[in-house]
């Protein structure tokens, strides 16, 4: 390891010259193989597995894209159910298309109270209806709606042009 870093010195100013400091880092994470996680370079120095120490690592930061990006496609895919399909915002009309068998698909945002939640998911389940848990809270979803106001669940009865329901079959 310390002839790791005797090379990681000389090398480190024509990496800051030519801006290759990611690439030569992953190579030699690849290199170590899966002894090291990752390999940092701090103030010159060189640390393993810093995915622990560093809460913003490139680890956990594609992880936040990815999460970033299906949040979107989420968010994309509701409005386009606003425009076209048929909805029920709100905890006492999701029950009542849930009893009627109109539902298709329940979306449940993140900080929706605990009994409620089991509620509409046991009834979810007696109806055979998928359930998503959006990641956003209450008004994240009521934004994503393209409402003014804090929407705690809603349930979608025709989807119109969107494919959210062949998309997010309910992941509960």
């Amino acid at each position: 390891m310390q002839w790791a870093k005797g090379i990681l010195d000389l090398v480190l100013p024509l990496m800051e010259v030519l801006k290759l400091k990611f690439l030569i880092m992953g190579l030699l994470g690849w290199f170590f193989g899966g002894s090291m996680q990752r390999v940092f370079l701090v103030r010159g120095r060189l640390l393993a597995s810093a995915a622990a120490r560093h809460p913003r690592s490139p680890a956990t930061m594609v992880a936040a894209k990815k999460t970033k990006k299906t949040h979107e496609s989420i968010n994309n895919r509701l409005a386009l159910v606003m425009k076209s399909g048929k909805y029920t915002l709100g905890y006492k009309t999701v029950l009542k298309s849930l009893r009627n068998s109109k539902g298709k698909l329940i979306i449940i945002a993140n900080n929706c109270p605990p009994l409620r939640k089991s509620e509409i998911e046991y009834y979810a389940m007696l109806a055979k209806v998928g359930v998503h848990h959006y990641n956003g809270n209450n008004v994240d979803l009521g934004t994503a709606c393209g409402k003014y106001f804090r929407v705690c669940c809603l349930s979608i009865i025709d989807p119109g042009d969107s494919d959210i329901i062949k998309s997010m079959p309910g992941d509960a």
